[in-house]
This record gives C-alpha cells, structure tokens and sequence, in this order.
C-alpha cells in the first residue's frame, strides 16, 4: 500500500472514531449537561481511556462545544432545505417533516443522538460566545421563512418572537415524541402543521383573553422570604442547567451563606424540587382559575396561556423550564415529569372540552396540549429574542401565534 493510500486509511479511521466519540458524549451531555458530563464517562462508553479521547478533544468543553456545533450543522442542513420552499406554509412544514424524519431515524438506530442545546450558556469563554453565534446564524436563517409579502404585516419583533416559538416547537417535541411509536409520525407531522398554521379557535373564535388572579403560591407567615429565595434559585438554574448551577452559585444568587443554605435545605436536589412544586402550582392555579371562568373552552384556555405567558416576565417569574428534568436523579426525575404530565393533561382536557362545545377546532388535544407547553417553557426566554419586551406584550407577541397561527 503506498503512503497515500495508508494515509487516507488513517484519515478515515480517525474521522469515524470522532463520529464515535462525538455521538457517545451527546447522549452523556443530553443527559447530564455539560458540568455533569466527563471526559472519563465519555472515554469509558466508547472503549477507550481518557487520554485517548483527549487526542481529539483536549478539554471537557471543548467536546461539548463540538457536540453543540455538530447539532447546529444538522439543524442548518434541515433549514437549508425547507427555505427552498415556495411560501412560508411550506417552508414550515417541510421543516417539520425533516426534524421528524431525521428524529425517526435517531429512534430506529440509523442515525446518532441529536443534540439538545438547553445547556449552550454552561460552556466556557471563549467557546460560548463561537456557539451561541452559530446558534444566532441558526435563528436568522430559521426567521428567513417569515420572508414573504403576505407576512408584510409582521414586523421584526414579531418575526423573532414566532421563530422563537417555531424553533423551540421543534426542539421540545423530542421530549414528547417517545411516546408515540415512529410508525405514527406521518399522523404527528399532519397533527403538529395543522395547529401551527391554522391554530386552535374555531371560526367565531376571537382573541379576548381574560385576566386571572395571580396564581404565585402564599408563602407561611414568617417565611415570605422563601418566595424571592426560590425565584431567584429559579432563575439562576434556567440560566445554568440543574448542573451548571452550584451550592456556591445559587448561595451566592441569593445572597447567603453555603452553611444558610443547608440549614433550609438538605441538598440541591432538595431546592429544585421545591421550584419544580412551585412551577407545579402555578400552572394548576392559573388553569383551574381559566375552568372556573363562566365561558366557552376557548376562552378559557386563551386565559390561562395568556396568563402563564405573561407570568414568565413577572417579578415572580420565571418558571422553572422542564430541560432541568433531563439532568436530575432517579426517582426524582419521574416524579418530577409526573408533575409536568398532570399540567399537559389538564390543558388537554381544556381542548377537549372546546372540541366538545364547538369553540375549537377538532385538533389533537394531546399534541396541542404539548405544543402549549413547549410555548410556555419558550417564553421563559423570549426576552433574548424580543429586547425591550414588557411583560403586558408577551402574550399577544407569543402565545396568539401559537393558539390562532404562526401566519396569522
């Protein structure tokens, strides 16, 4: 065999061992995020010791920022192909069809993991500013399907806000497609583009949202500090990941001592779940209050979304979003997506209930109520998307869209 032959051998063997590495260490970083994911475990999944992975990757964060950028690559051949689409309807629903396919094959072994960029902020300078800059790149080209002279009404805050909301669709509902088998995608896909681009209300269906009282939990006498403690805890973790944010860190945030900390509470895992509760009963209050309204279905659901929307930009918000669930421990990791499910039912049930009385559509309760949910954990971040934003816009920038039509 002669040098250049033997080289190209070593070029190939090189590149798929990459590959190998690459796709062992998204799964680790979906799951445990990049604090919680090592060069050691990475190593020890694919066969080999540390210091050979640290051949091709020399530091944690630079395979994590690899895995990153690999999952934006993905996304912008995706992109790439749905913008050829003639109209925005189309371009939209190709999208769709090309994240599910890709999501099938992932399920049936034919392709390595995608990649989940909940944790891009946990990475270090210099590498978080190059990926969240390919990320941006990323959202332009996705706003680039609102492009069109029968959207000439949107404006760019409008734009940014619905592309925000068609983005996070997408990658939320890699959450929630395990539970249908991969022989039902053609069924999700028709689903998924019907609620995006015709919404939910049925013809006589107006936006006409009504207010709710503030569901934020009483705190006991003597203890209204636990309420500023928990948002504040709140924030930092959606900022960092359940991983990202340290003992340190979130004392720090809160302006106490690592030792007042533990006197409030056992551990870290012990905080989050009070935040998860906290997130739990804010949504059940809203909602219940949206069903006691004395008004069609509709209305009530455009109450509750309207409200928990506009509740993220409160003082009291954010909520706590659900990609924390992916990195907590067994069991408190089920339990903690119990609590999610009661909420996703509970808006289901509310789509039902329109179907039945006429003031929604017949759509698919359980996809739509998913999409809600994504919509809500979405807008924990809208302000990233829309600068400037007042709370008393964030409802009609961003949950409208998504329950009347990305288009509309």
């Amino acid at each position: 065999m002669d040098d250049g032959r033997i080289a190209g051998a070593a070029t190939a063997r090189y590149a798929r061992k990459k590959e190998t590495i690459l796709a062992a260490a998204t799964t680790i970083l979906n799951r445990q995020g990049v604090r919680g994911m090592t060069l050691a475990d990475v190593a020890a999944s694919v066969g080999l010791n540390t210091t050979s992975v640290t051949y091709y990757y020399r530091k944690k964060d630079d395979l994590a920022a690899a895995c990153f950028m690999r999952g934006l690559e993905r996304f912008e051949a995706m992109v790439e192909q749905a913008a050829v689409e003639a109209s925005p309807a189309a371009r939209i629903v190709k999208f769709l069809d090309l994240y599910l396919d890709l999501n099938r094959r992932v399920r049936l072994g034919e392709a390595t993991p995608l990649t989940s960029f909940a944790e891009i902020k946990a990475l270090k300078e210099p590498l978080r500013g190059s990926v969240i800059g390919a990320f941006n790149d990323l959202f332009r080209r996705v706003r680039s399907f609102f492009d069109d002279p029968s959207l000439a009404h949107l404006d760019k805050r409008q734009r940014n806000a619905r592309t925000h909301l068609l983005m996070e669709q997408v990658f939320w509902s890699g959450r929630w497609l395990r539970r249908y088998d991969v022989e039902d995608y053609g069924r999700v896909l028709e689903r998924m583009s019907d609620i995006l681009l015709k919404g939910l209300p049925a013809a006589h269906g107006a936006w006409t949202p009504r207010p709710l009282p503030d569901p934020t939990p009483l705190s006991p006498e003597g203890l209204e500090w636990r309420e500023t403690f928990l948002v504040a805890a709140t924030r930092l973790i959606n900022q960092r990941g359940y991983r990202g944010a340290s003992v340190e860190e979130i004392s720090a945030a809160l302006n106490v001592t690592k030792g007042s900390f533990y006197h409030h509470h056992d551990d870290k895992d012990a905080l989050v779940t009070e935040c998860f509760e906290r997130t739990f009963t804010v949504t059940r209050r809203s909602q219940l209050d949206a069903r006691a309204l004395p008004t069609d279905s509709w209305t009530q659901l455009v109450s509750t979304a309207a409200g928990l929307t506009s509740y993220q930009l409160s003082e009291h918000g954010p909520l706590l979003r659900a990609s924390s669930l992916g990195a907590l421990p067994e069991p408190l990791r089920s339990d903690m997506a119990d609590g999610y499910m009661r909420g996703w039912q509970r808006f289901a049930s509310i789509i039902s209930d329109g179907v039945a009385d006429g003031s929604i559509r017949a759509v698919d309760a359980s996809i739509a109520a998913h999409m809600i949910n994504s919509m809500l954990n979405a807008a924990a971040s809208l302000e990233a998307w829309v600068p400037g934003l007042q709370r008393e816009e964030a409802a009609d920038l961003f949950a409208r869209p998504l329950l009347t039509g990305v288009l509309s």
